[in-house]
């Protein structure tokens, strides 16, 4: 299941040495309601091993500007809190995958 994040819940989320993906959204964006079901079906892939979240850019201005997301989806990858990659733009579940996986064995 895909955690929904915003200010509140970010920084334990991130900082409780797992694997997170987070992916910046709107409702509006049509890329991102594009990579939703691939986000929705690696939440059910990796579940126990990292964590799929979201936040929407316009309820949470103040996460989008502090990671500097400029253009949506953008998927950021954290381990241990640490940022260890980023994706812009709508990518396929194996690739995602590949990248989560990469990750988790460092």
């Amino acid at each position: 299941m895909i955690q929904h994040l915003d200010k509140s819940n970010f920084d334990t989320t991130v900082n409780n040495n797992q694997v997170v993906l987070v992916d910046f959204f709107a409702d509006w964006c049509g890329p991102c309601k594009a990579l939703h079901p691939t986000l929705e079906e690696l939440a059910l892939d990796f579940d126990g091993k990292a964590i799929i979240s979201k936040i929407n850019v316009d309820e949470n201005p103040e996460l989008a500007a502090q990671f500097k997301v400029r253009s949506i989806p953008a998927l950021f990858y954290f381990k241990n809190g640490e940022i260890v990659g980023t994706q812009n733009g709508v990518h396929s579940k194996s690739v995602i995958s590949s990248h989560l996986n990469s990750i988790l064995k460092n």
